[in-house]
């Protein structure tokens, strides 16, 4: 129902709120001016009546503006005050957020967790980048749009209100399950915190609960500060055990032996998922085996999944787009069947491909640094790296979060596999992940030919599009 308010400039009209916390309200209105509906975050009266808390609130939003256009990210559109009252206005996403998917639905399965989680890693790491920390990372800070794509919201703006550690009474309490052992002492938050926090997500997500739940607030901070890691298995028990080491290096007490970005943090569960699949017998995600001819098989031409059609992501080879990866490793956490089948010799015969060196997969674990073992595909030809190799380790560095390193990787394979056409789905892949690639790196113009050659060889995936509507978008700018 609209409410008469004389808190927002005359331009919003027929405001209505549809959030209220600590630090204000926010309203859902239409701008008179552009013709579009934004969310507009109002800061508390309280807050607003201190001129320090109103500069620093205004200071900190117009830092966060410069994130918008980033992936995964709430757009900023304006920052200002009216009646002697600070505001942002933003787009305004009608999906809710994961803190409404967590109350009514509870766990989460988890591809569809390691989806989010990406995606909001790659929000993290680029305002990381741009000297930007969060400070107040929780599912109700990650908005979900039309299409079940998170983004991430209020940047700042908890340090804006002086409320980045337990030194106020209430407020910062009620998200004190998020807060790092260092925010919670006292401490100035950074991008490690910020990491701390999407660890307490994940494991919320893939649970139904936080780590450290605890009767109160002051309890729960005082957890984060001494306690160790639980089990996951010991709130969702289907869940393997492999997970274990990946979350107690994401939720270490200091911050310095913590993974160095959200992205390597969420490989890293990836990774473990895979090791859990490989032990009980289940296919880990690999390019396709090779056929008694000693030729790559081809993949089954049925996509999308039925199961899940996952939002714009890299894309493996092996006809593996993530979302399709995920489902294999769910075999050994939840019985998920495979969207993809390969082919069974001349049971399901499909369009020739052009002539490939001859493939050996071999499947190897390579212990990471942090500790963490992964098993990993190499494929060694008897010809050279041809475009399938080139787009795997292209890939290899884009999961890992080295989309520079991906690049050179990427072009080649592209141009190894340019013509190859319909009969061979690694061309789509590549330019897929050549165009995510070149926008992850802010080359929005460079990336929209190799999205829109993607989505002309598979035009029923949606991935491509979502892409290309990013870049566009970025591009326009």
């Amino acid at each position: 129902m609209p409410v008469n308010t004389d808190i927002l400039p005359p331009r919003y009209r027929g405001a209505q709120m549809i959030g209220r916390g600590g630090m204000g309200e926010i309203y859902r209105a239409t701008d008179s001016t552009l013709g579009r509906v934004v969310a507009i975050k109002i800061l508390a009266e309280p807050y607003a009546n201190d001129e320090s808390i109103r500069e620093r609130f205004t200071r900190e939003a117009l830092a966060a503006a410069r994130l918008s256009g980033q992936p995964n990210t709430v757009t900023i559109y304006d920052v200002g005050e009216h009646g002697e009252r600070p505001h942002i206005v933003m787009e305004y996403l009608n999906g809710g957020s994961l803190d409404d998917v967590l109350q009514k639905e509870g766990a989460q399965r988890p591809e569809r967790a390691f989806t989010w989680l990406e995606q909001a890693a790659a929000a993290l790491d680029a305002a990381h980048k741009h000297g930007v920390v969060h400070r107040d990372v929780k599912p109700g800070n990650l908005m979900l749009d039309r299409d079940g794509n998170v983004h991430v919201a209020d940047f700042g703006i908890a340090s804006a209100a002086g409320m980045d550690a337990l030194t106020m009474t209430g407020t910062v309490l009620g998200t004190a399950g998020y807060l790092s052992p260092e925010q919670a002492q006292g401490d100035r938050a950074t991008p490690a915190s910020d990491r701390y926090a999407l660890a307490v997500v994940a494991f919320e997500l893939l649970t139904g609960r936080r780590p450290f739940e605890a009767e109160s607030p002051t309890a729960e901070a005082t957890a984060h500060v001494y306690t160790d890691v639980p089990s996951v298995c010991e709130h969702r028990r289907q869940l393997p055990r492999e997970l274990d080491p990946v979350f107690r290096t994401a939720l270490a007490k200091n911050p310095a032996e913590r993974y160095g970005s959200s992205a390597e943090f969420v490989a890293a569960l990836r990774g473990a998922l895979a090791d859990a699949a490989g032990s009980t017998g289940v296919l880990p995600p690999a390019a396709p085996p090779p056929s008694p001819t000693g030729v790559t098989r081809q993949i089954d031409r049925e996509w999308p999944p039925r199961a899940a059609r996952a939002p714009s992501r890299p894309v493996r080879a092996g006809g593996a787009w993530p979302a399709l990866v995920a489902l294999l490793l769910l075999g050994a956490v939840g019985g998920a069947i495979a969207a993809y089948l390969l082919t069974r010799g001349n049971d399901h015969p499909t369009p020739a491909a052009a002539p490939q060196p001859r493939v050996t997969t071999v499947l190897q674990t390579v212990t990471q640094p942090s500790g963490t073992a992964t098993t990993v595909t190499q494929q060694a030809t008897t010809s050279g790296t041809n475009g399938h190799a080139l787009n795997d380790q292209g890939y290899a560095k884009m999961r890992a979060g080295d989309y520079a390193g991906a690049l050179p990787l990427l072009q080649q394979a592209v141009q190894k596999l340019g013509g190859t056409g319909p009969g061979d789905p690694y061309e789509a892949y590549a330019n897929y992940n050549l165009g995510y690639t070149l926008l992850q790196l802010g080359r929005c113009d460079e990336a929209i030919p190799y999205l829109q050659r993607a989505d002309e060889l598979e035009p029923k995936r949606h991935e491509p599009k979502q892409a290309l509507k990013r870049a566009e978008k970025c591009s326009s700018r």
